[in-house]
């Protein structure tokens, strides 16, 4: 199902997704030379952005949590995708412990958690499941929606390893995003893979480098095709020292604001847009849709009410929020089932294994979905979005997704680039 469009289908889209198209065998073949010089995070989602003029990532998760609203037809990619990460870190592994987040009472989460499970334990891995959570102190069943269970066992260190009692695993994957910091019982894990590396991890990451690696990625993309790197990228701009609660920063916050807006009107006057511009200040770490605000005029930012700095000032685990990321705002043109929609693209290893539509009937196009009363149509995409069909149009499913895929992957790439360019503070690791 391809989403209706409230955008004609002859303007600026169909242009973008025809360069793609007829680029395609040379943006596989860079894409392709990129991973050779780069190694992809275990896996990936990607939130996108179809203004219809522009098709921009606005967030990469790299904890992804939601396997289970992926379409069931494209298992068989999930575990042929992990199977080739498998054999690139461990070839010989056997073992691999997967640690969850700790809420183990959210019934969606531990359905995207027993999918992971069941992915990797069709690659020939005898999975387990550690928890993190102080509650589980021997092993847990956990009953699921569709009849299934999950067990969670207390994690064991012994030594430089971790595992669970009896399990001693060559390979830990994390679906925990350490939003409530790096606990000491995964540091100094020298002799096992930890994937992803624990400075992914909202405790260290900031949204700020991920953009700044993606700006290097898109530009030598859009050089690669001829386009203006702009169609696929957001402006952003950062405030480090940030206290909503006693209103810290916002001289800087209303500056960034200002000049950001600026740049977009520039912008969209010279691609000849007639919309009003805006931008989304959110928390420079964390998930789950929290510490976002929409702003159209710096006055916006000054003098915010008490509920309004409250709603900014802590994240999931509450985080105290200290640094903000203010990124261009990317409407999207979008609706599925009544609602507005934007696609989520899934990755495992450089390999897209599906997607799904984030569903909102009481939001605008140019406001945060990710939100309470949110919903997810997980078959929203029928075909692969790697295989795109030159005998199509270009707003034909298969091409419409591999547009879609593309700038997933090179989220995905600079995701990559950011790993290599940070790591654990001094100390810490």
């Amino acid at each position: 199902m391809v989403p209706r469009l409230t955008t004609a289908l002859s303007g600026p889209l169909l242009e973008l997704e025809r360069r793609f198209l007829d680029n395609a065998a040379t943006i596989e073949r860079w894409l392709r030379s990129q991973w050779q010089e780069h190694t992809p995070p275990f896996y990936g989602s990607v939130d996108l952005r179809n203004a219809g003029f522009k098709l921009a990532p606005v967030d990469m998760n790299l904890f992804p949590g939601g396997f289970n609203n992926l379409n069931v037809a494209f298992l068989p990619l999930c575990v042929q995708a992990a199977m080739s990460a498998v054999e690139k870190i461990c070839p010989d592994a056997r073992n691999l412990l997967l640690i969850p987040e700790n809420h183990t009472r959210n019934r969606f989460y531990l359905q995207n958690v027993a999918q992971i499970a069941a992915i990797l334990r069709r690659t020939g891995l005898d999975v387990r499941l550690g928890s993190l959570s102080p509650e589980i102190t021997a092993p847990t069943t956990v009953e699921l929606d569709d009849g299934a269970s999950l067990l969670l066992e207390p994690l064991v260190r012994r030594g430089d390893r971790l595992g669970v009692d009896g399990f001693d695993p060559c390979m830990i994957l994390l679906n925990n995003d350490l939003s409530a910091g790096i606990p000491d019982i995964l540091r100094g894990l020298e002799s096992q893979h930890l994937l992803p590396p624990l400075h992914a991890g909202w405790a260290v990451r900031r949204k700020s480098q991920h953009f700044a690696a993606y700006d290097d990625v898109a530009s030598d993309f859009a050089k690669l095709i001829g386009i203006d790197p702009w169609r696929i990228n957001p402006y952003f701009a950062s405030c480090d020292e940030i206290d909503f609660h006693d209103r810290q920063g916002e001289d800087c916050l209303a500056a960034k604001v200002d000049g950001l807006l600026t740049m977009i009107r520039e912008k969209y006057r010279e691609h000849g847009i007639d919309e009003t511009p805006y931008v989304v200040v959110k928390a420079d770490a964390g998930t789950y849709g929290m510490g976002v605000m929409t702003v159209r005029d710096a006055a916006e930012v000054r003098g915010l009410n008490r509920r309004q700095r409250n709603k900014m000032s802590v994240v999931k685990e509450g985080l105290a929020v200290s640094q903000v990321i203010i990124q261009e705002g990317v409407q999207t043109f979008e609706e599925v089932a009544g609602g507005v929609a934007e696609p989520v693209v899934y990755m495992i290893d450089r390999y897209v294994v599906g997607g799904f539509y984030r569903v909102h009937t009481a939001r605008g196009r140019d406001e945060n979905l990710n939100a309470p009363g949110m919903h997810f149509e997980p078959l929203a995409f029928e075909t692969c979005c790697t295989l795109p069909d030159q005998r199509c149009d270009p707003d034909a499913a298969p091409n419409r997704f591999y547009a879609y895929g593309v700038v997933a992957r090179l989220a995905l790439l600079a995701a990559s680039l950011e790993l290599e360019r940070t790591s654990l503070p001094a100390g810490v690791a």
